[in-house]
């Protein structure tokens, strides 16, 4: 059974830095794309960054500048390094998984619990 686990999330003042990491765990077999999205109240579930197995990573316009994703591919995580945090980035975040757990099973996509971030003075 495969499980995603997210760290690092808090409460910093707008300018500061935060890092989250992602580790996945269980029947792994191949991880093709890891992410981190994002859900602030009232609002729908959206996209911050992805990176691919080789390295392609792909950001939404408003963390561009601002936000790092990285991966290691031997241990199976994801971080998110996350610079000049501002009060629109408030909410849960949460890391995403395009993944195969067995050779002979289709890819699916698997979620962390979330993790809180809270950008505030």
């Amino acid at each position: 059974q495969v499980q995603l686990v997210e760290s690092g999330g808090g409460l910093v003042q707008p300018g500061g830095s935060l890092r989250l990491s992602c580790a996945a765990s269980g029947s792994i077999f191949k991880i093709y794309v890891m992410g981190w999205y994002r859900q602030a109240p009232g609002k729908q579930r959206e996209l911050v960054a992805t990176i691919t197995s080789d390295g392609s990573t792909n950001y939404v316009d408003s963390v561009k500048g601002r936000f790092i994703i990285s991966r290691d591919n031997a241990k199976n995580t994801v971080s998110l390094q996350m610079n000049s945090l501002k009060p629109e980035d408030t909410a849960v975040y949460y890391c995403n998984a395009d993944l195969q757990p067995e050779r002979w099973m289709r890819r699916d996509t698997y979620w962390g619990q979330g993790t809180q971030v809270t950008v505030s003075s």
